[in-house]
């Protein structure tokens, strides 16, 4: 009889004890509330909502979603930076645009460069490597840099509650893809 009494003592407390929230760092609030009721519905199977976990797809978008993209993206940072590190190898970069408003810090400058000194930029810093030499130097810079506001390394300057989304999707059977207008080869690292 003790034993039956223990035995149900500990089902009660059990069934009273709920479980971890999924998405601790989330307000309570609808947003979060349509979240769960949408992966409830779908990965329940008598919904008709239901659908097949080798169906289920969540794509994101990394810059602003995942990753910090202000003041400026994460890439355009390691391209800045790369552009003083390679400077003493390319004087002639002091006196030609973009890279002397890089080396200067001229924010102004190198935005009215627009998209086409950006991609000098980002060529001239990412180019004459193989696909490993490459992923070495982000992982390098990735060691040392800091977001120049938050003064934390950029690996912690992401997004919490996308990381826990991300997490419940993957235990509830998505396959989550990520999108951007980086390179694959930057965002890997």
């Amino acid at each position: 009889m003790l034993a039956l009494a223990v035995f149900l003592v500990l089902i009660s407390e059990a069934s009273t004890q709920s479980s971890p929230d999924p998405l601790p760092s989330w307000n309570d609030g609808s947003a979060k509330k349509a979240v769960l009721d949408f992966i409830s519905r779908i990965t329940t199977p008598n919904s008709k909502d239901f659908v097949p976990q080798a169906e289920r797809i969540a794509t994101f978008d990394n810059d602003g979603t995942l990753w910090v993209e202000q003041p400026m993206y994460t890439q355009m940072a390691f391209a800045l930076d790369r552009v003083k590190q390679l400077a003493p190898e390319h004087p002639e970069w002091k006196d030609q645009q973009p890279f002397q408003a890089a080396l200067a810090g001229d924010m102004k400058t190198l935005a009215g460069s627009g998209e086409q000194g950006l991609m000098q930029l980002v060529m001239a810093t990412h180019a004459g490597m193989t696909t490993d030499e490459f992923e070495k130097t982000i992982r390098d810079w990735l060691a040392t840099a800091k977001h120049p506001r938050l003064q934390r390394p950029y690996t912690e300057c992401v997004y919490q509650p996308m990381l826990e989304l991300l997490a419940l999707l993957r235990a509830n059977g998505f396959k989550n893809y990520i999108v951007s207008g980086g390179d694959v080869e930057s965002m890997r690292p």
